[in-house]
């Protein structure tokens, strides 16, 4: 079931019209937990919108262009339900690769090539667009490596993305998380957040 709604959304400092798409169900616990952990009503990560009163989600990538559809919607119904399971804890301050969180050597080298090397082969030759779209899913610049940035992949779980240049070798990136993020989402659930993440910086330069 699709309804159509078109509004102006406010999405950090951009402004944009929007759809609206009826299609995620979250029952009361869902939706209030996830509210906890928003501090919102609404739920901001990676350009959507999640109206958590309405289950209503909005793409700001996509914008009124593609009406048709929501991508990545089961990947994304499937990890806001097992995040509203989680309770609130500080941020560890402790950047960690993916191979060391809880399990994560299982997975690491599908980790790798579904959601670190896109990242060295879409931006290592323009690395300054990674900076780019990264803002446009509130990211900010950090200092690491020849260019990183710091996203929100949801809220209490960022990701830290350094890449360093092509040069007389090719480009290489890496992905750390914060100690926290296993505080709020099984090992596998982190590694599909790091593909979806990088699925949405790529999607934020084709897109601009």
């Amino acid at each position: 079931m699709v309804y159509v709604d078109e509004r102006v959304i406010f999405y950090g400092l951009q402004v944009f019209s929007c759809r609206w798409f009826v299609w995620l169900s979250f029952n009361e616990g869902e939706s209030e937990k996830l509210k906890r952990l928003a501090s919102s009503n609404s739920l901001d990560f990676l350009g959507y919108i999640v109206d958590l009163d309405l289950g209503e989600i909005c793409d700001s990538l996509m914008g009124t262009g593609n009406s048709a559809k929501v991508e990545f919607r089961t990947m994304l119904r499937v990890l806001l339900a097992h995040y509203s399971k989680a309770e609130p804890v500080k941020r560890a301050g402790k950047l960690v690769r993916f191979a060391n969180l809880p399990g994560g050597h299982a997975y690491e080298r599908a980790f790798l090539q579904r959601t670190v090397q896109p990242i060295a082969d879409v931006f290592g030759d323009k690395p300054e667009v990674l900076v780019e779209a990264a803002k446009r899913l509130n990211g900010r610049v950090l200092a690491y490596g020849d260019f990183s940035v710091e996203i929100p992949a949801l809220p209490r779980i960022p990701l830290v993305i350094i890449l360093w240049r092509a040069n007389e070798f090719p480009a290489s990136a890496t992905i750390l998380y914060d100690e926290s993020a296993s505080n709020y989402l099984p090992t596998e659930d982190l590694a599909s957040l790091g593909e979806l993440t990088t699925a949405r910086l790529i999607q934020a330069l084709t897109s601009a």
